[in-house]
């Protein structure tokens, strides 16, 4: 039994460890992308046309 109450501990333990470098990660901007705003320029945007018409 004090196996068990030492192995969810530690797990705990892993837990918070990876939830701490996970925050301090995007803190830093590593997630942040800054290749798609340079090349969205190249992309082709489909306009929408209306398909709702007045009757008259």
């Amino acid at each position: 039994m004090s196996v068990l109450y030492l192995l969810v501990g530690l797990s705990l333990l892993f837990a918070l460890g990876f939830l701490i470098a996970f925050i301090s990660s995007v803190k830093k901007g590593q997630f942040d992308d800054d290749y798609t705003p340079s090349v969205r320029i190249l992309f082709d945007e489909e306009t929408k046309k209306s398909t709702h018409q007045k009757s008259q």
